[in-house]
């Protein structure tokens, strides 16, 4: 019966311990206290829930204990430092006993994602405070996604938490005419969040489930609050590479590409919402970005097979993405459709010509694109020293597999 309570202890702490800080946040004022009252919250529950059972709500209960305790380490430690105190009294009276529902834990986490992406916290501190504080990655995880160690990404957290508390940053949704210069923020945030686990940066597994589906249901909490076209284009961009995660991989872990995939393992649930919220972001004539990325996702979706791809339209939806928003990685794209459209001589001028320029000389998949052209031209030692250097630029096990296995294939 207690390893039975320990295990649920363990599933409510993975799935709800992120809504239960983002309340603790609001009612403490503090993240560290809220951190600390979390922590206290979930010992406490693995001391009291075997004993007397699992409470009805657990969310609700762990919100309140979390509460009490930190009021009283508030209080133990004002012996030391009496204006302490003073906070400890603010804090038991700052709430009356109140009914925690869905829409108060789903705008409590709103709040805090909007507070970690305030515009007076530099860019790198809000990308690294959200995935700590809403995503609850540990620094260690974040340093890797972005190639830093963990040492810099706790001090951009403690140093963002400092600027919050000392400049005194709200934790609130912000007004309709602030939202504008903070959505693109939280827009960004949100969508590194999903590519972390639909392609996890390094280790040894290809995706986290746990990543993309959290970021899929903070877009769903987002475009309820504000059902915006770019919102609605995130949501369905996310929706759609979704849909594809277990066809992403073999049965014994290998990747399996696009044109591989068994198209039945599909999630045609995921597919149907996102074209549908394709169509809506789209026929805004709004739209930007995220809603053009969505937009081609939907043309592989709607393909009945690999050969069956419009690549013409994806390479005139990649077109207009470029002219809206340039950048080395869409020309990357760019080049792979093209060459699936036109042949691979076509898309091999383009990224050689991309390589040149140097933007992308530590991207991985720079080079896996030129090796595949050359291997299907059959330039098989330029394949081979383009697969070397994806291989030596990938920290992914399940990609790394896929390029030696490639290598492999390609030897004389």
């Amino acid at each position: 019966m207690t390893e039975n309570i320990e295990l649920k202890v363990d599933e409510v702490y993975h799935a709800e311990s992120r809504r239960v800080l983002a309340t603790l946040i609001r009612l403490l004022g503090d993240f560290d206290l809220a951190e600390d009252a979390l922590h206290d919250a979930f010992t406490a529950a693995l001391e009291q829930w075997p004993r007397d059972g699992m409470p009805a709500n657990p969310r609700t209960w762990l919100v309140s204990t979390g509460r009490f305790k930190a009021i009283d380490r508030m209080r133990k430690r004002a012996r030391f430092d009496a204006s302490l105190e003073t906070i400890a009294e603010r804090l038991d009276g700052n709430i009356n006993e109140v009914t925690w529902n869905e829409k108060v834990f789903n705008d409590d986490q709103l709040r805090l994602i909007f507070t970690c992406c305030h515009p007076a916290l530099p860019a790198d501190a809000r990308i690294a405070l959200t995935l700590r504080e809403v995503c609850g990655l540990t620094t260690e995880e974040i340093a890797r996604a972005f190639i830093s160690s963990a040492s810099t990404v706790a001090q951009r957290i403690v140093r963002a938490k400092s600027k919050i508390r000392d400049a005194k940053i709200p934790y609130q949704v912000p007004e309709r005419n602030e939202l504008a210069e903070r959505l693109d923020t939280v827009l960004h945030v949100i969508y590194l969040v999903f590519n972390e686990g639909y392609f996890a940066s390094s280790g040894e597994s290809l995706t986290r489930s746990d990543l993309s589906c959290e970021a899929i249901r903070l877009g769903r909490l987002l475009m309820e609050l504000l059902p915006e076209p770019e919102v609605i284009g995130l949501l369905a961009l996310m929706l759609l590479h979704e849909s594809r995660r277990k066809a992403r991989t073999s049965s014994d872990g290998q990747i399996m590409l696009l044109d591989q995939q068994d198209r039945s393992l599909w999630n045609q649930e995921h597919i149907a919402e996102g074209l549908q919220l394709v169509e809506r972001a789209l026929s805004t004539r709004r739209f930007g970005a995220y809603s053009l990325q969505a937009a081609i996702a939907a043309v592989h979706a709607q393909a009945k097979n690999a050969a069956a791809t419009d690549w013409d339209q994806i390479v005139g939806l990649y077109e207009v993405l470029f002219r809206l928003d340039p950048s080395p990685i869409v020309e990357l794209n760019r080049a792979v459709a093209i060459a699936m459209r036109d042949g691979p001589h076509a898309g091999l001028e383009l990224i050689d010509k991309l390589i040149s320029s140097g933007d992308l000389e530590d991207y991985n998949l720079i080079y896996a694109a030129r090796a595949d052209l050359c291997r299907r031209l059959g330039k098989k030692r330029e394949a081979r020293d383009a697969y070397k250097q994806a291989l030596k630029l990938s920290r992914q096990e399940p990609e790394r597999r896929f390029y030696e296995r490639r290598l492999a294939e390609l030897v004389d």
